[in-house]
């Protein structure tokens, strides 16, 4: 057995280590020279968009992959053959990309963990009080006999866990665990992998899509189009890029945004701001320097500065690369040439559902809903998995008749107007839709023909869609052949070809890297704040719920809040308390001995983070147990209050209250 020239602290072999790691699919490289290693206990994360090569390092290491390049050991086993690969599978467990792709459909949650444990060679004797702990970490206890296939994609995922733990692997190698997964169930994960890390001393490689995540892990490699961009703890990745994220809130966004893009390489609309990272670390600097580019029209009401997070570090990465090596990426184009609204439908509600109820047997999806959303609007509609969102729209688009309740989009009646609906509205579904074996130009045309684009018209319309899309000059190309990104942005470029005064997206940035759902995002900005195009849109990345003008909560098929992201937040701090961030000198026994006294507490890589009603009592109390084990807070820093936290609190909340309802029943 070959032993690895770097060591744990034990003097053990590294669980893993890869040096210049290659591997092409043909003529594809998927990834270059890469090279990483992994310390015991520690959580380490892949971080990048669909196609970065995460799947591929990760499915190498667990030696169900062949590579070109490059080595890779695990626990001191150099795994380069089927028969190395045998020698550490029993040590390790693998979770792969996409919803319950390990899991048996047919088989109950119970009979699933089951199935693995007996292929894991699980001694029975030890099982049922294994099943009985993760079972209950999860929150699946009450639901051992529900079929897989009638299961939420967040509960997927988390069974997927536990059949991938359950023989206590000293690594576990999860690929996008979380994507597409609503926050709740995220923080469900992030809680079970801090726990085992802690008590079991497992070792956990992570990828995931969500930058955001980026701060739970101990280290982390972003990856971009098969190479590593950076690696290190999130602190030092956020201190490559020195320099203060500024946010302006001025009286014409959309004119501010052009003003400013002059000046910075990083610009974006967020909610009603203007935001944009500016070089220098002086936040009084960067107030003063944005504000004295902006004419007298345009000088903000409101400016506030804070420090970049990773998905700005990203960004600002790729910039760097772009003009280092000549790269580009592919930018959207403008949606300028956009129909006009009749002066009419300027001030009319777009889409007003009015209890609206769907019943399937004996399990109501959408529970009387009702809201509105208001032409030029971009409104979330936000949920955990099986909340009813998609069912909702589905009944809205006229796909799916409702139990009851009534509906108007466009102008018509969906009960009765299904067609003429279809035809005022573009619609991105959850999952990609279009013909990935068609060309470009092709799907363009295609949809332009289902939307009902004049004939003498389609030729404009499609050049139109290639610069939405960014893809002028590509029409030619395989839509297979784009990444992630470019797909969606082609999605939305077919949804807009017959250019509807509202837009319909559900989920449409799932997998898509930052630079990508910025882009996107761009778009639906101009459309919604010059076109006056009222956007409905649903999402798990809670960045983008806080770039919405509006918000409803759904819980259960349920409206549980409707309001403005910005009062959603202020109205949890409000009740609940101020959300506190802890950096301790010993992470894993300091999170530990804080959960006993805030059970909600969670890791954040090496930090743990609390909402507190009593900010200045509870850091008191944490100190003090703290010191007690000889553990040193080294600082203590508030956070503002995020729309995960809204999400994440509100819905944990309606859990527990239907839970107890349950059992006073």
């Amino acid at each position: 057995m070959a032993t690895a020239s770097v060591l744990n602290g034990d003097g053990s072999a590294l669980p893993i280590r890869v040096s210049e790691f290659g591997k092409s699919y043909g003529k594809v490289v998927a990834v270059r020279e890469a090279s990483l290693d992994v310390v015991k206990g520690e959580m380490y994360g892949l971080i990048g968009p669909d196609g970065a090569g995460k799947s591929t390092l990760m499915k190498s290491i667990a030696g169900v992959l062949a590579y070109d390049a490059g080595s890779i050991e695990v626990f001191g086993q150099k795994v380069d053959s089927e028969e190395s690969a045998e020698l550490i599978k029993s040590r390790i467990g693998l979770m792969p990309q996409g919803l319950g792709l390990n899991l048996s459909p047919d088989l109950s949650i119970e009979e699933n963990i089951d199935y693995f444990a007996r292929v894991r060679l699980v001694p029975p004797s030890e099982l049922e009080a294994r099943k009985d702990r993760f079972l209950k970490m999860t929150r699946l206890d009450s639901f051992r006999n529900r079929p897989m296939k009638n299961l939420s994609g967040g509960m997927k995922q988390k069974l997927g866990l536990i059949c991938s733990l359950i023989h206590l692997p000293e690594l576990i190698i999860l690929d996008e665990p979380t994507t597409g997964v609503d926050p709740v169930s995220r923080r469900d994960f992030w809680a079970i992998l801090s726990e085992l890390s802690r008590a079991e001393g497992m070792t956990a490689l992570i990828s995931t899509a969500y930058m955001e995540e980026a701060l739970r892990f101990d280290r982390v490699s972003l990856m971009h189009e098969g190479r590593f961009l950076a690696s290190g703890t999130p602190e030092e990745l956020v201190g490559l890029v020195p320099g203060t994220m500024v946010e302006l809130r001025c009286p014409n966004q959309i004119e501010a945004l052009g003003v400013l893009r002059e000046y910075y390489a990083q610009v974006e609309p967020r909610g009603e701001w203007v935001r944009l990272l500016a070089d220098t670390a002086d936040r009084d600097k960067a107030k003063s320097e944005a504000i004295s580019f902006l004419p007298p029209d345009l000088q903000p009401t409101e400016v506030r500065t804070w420090d970049p997070d990773l998905e700005d570090v990203f960004i600002a990465l790729l910039r760097q690369r772009e003009q280092t090596e000549g790269e580009a990426t592919s930018a959207a184009g403008t949606v300028e040439t956009y129909a006009a609204l009749p002066e009419e439908q300027m001030e009319r509600t777009a889409i007003e559902a009015m209890e609206l109820t769907r019943i399937f047997g004996s399990f109501t999806a959408v529970d009387h809903v009702t809201f509105q959303v208001k032409q030029g609007e971009i409104f979330g509609l936000l949920g955990a998995n099986g909340a009813g969102k998609s069912t909702c729209i589905k009944m809205l688009t006229g796909i799916l008749p409702p139990s009851s309740g009534e509906g108007q989009v466009s102008g018509a009646d969906m009960r009765f107007a299904g067609q003429e609906i279809k035809e005022r509205i573009g619609y991105v579904s959850q999952a990609f839709s279009l013909y990935i074996d068609l060309t470009v130009l092709e799907n363009i045309m295609l949809y332009a023909g289902i939307y009902g684009v004049p004939k003498d018209l389609r030729p404009e319309r499609a050049e139109w869609v290639l610069n939405v899309a960014g893809l002028s000059g590509r029409g030619d190309a395989k839509v297979a052949s784009l990444p992630m990104g470019l797909r969606q942005r082609l999605s939305l470029g077919c949804a807009l070809v017959h250019q509807p005064s509202t837009l319909f997206l559900d989920e449409p940035t799932s997998g898509v890297d930052p630079v990508g759902r910025r882009q996107f995002w761009d778009i639906l900005y101009r459309l919604s704040r010059v076109h006056n195009v009222a956007i409905l849109f649903t999402t798990h990345y809670m960045s983008e719920a806080e770039s919405c003008d509006h918000i409803v909560l759904m819980f259960a098929g349920r409206v549980v809040a409707d309001a403005p992201p910005e009062s959603l937040e202020d109205n949890i701090e409000n009740q609940v308390g101020h959300l506190l961030e802890f950096r301790t000198s010993d992470p894993p026994n300091a999170l530990g001995l804080v959960t006993s006294i805030f059970p909600e507490a969670l890791a954040y890589g090496s930090r743990i983070r609390l909402i507190s009603s009593d900010p200045t009592g509870d850091e008191q109390r944490i100190r003090e147990i703290l010191t007690e084990h000889g553990i040193q807070v080294l600082s203590v820093t508030p956070k503002p209050i995020s729309m995960e936290e809204v999400f994440v609190h509100t819905v944990t909340s309606l859990e527990r209250e239907s839970e107890k309802a349950k059992g006073a029943a």
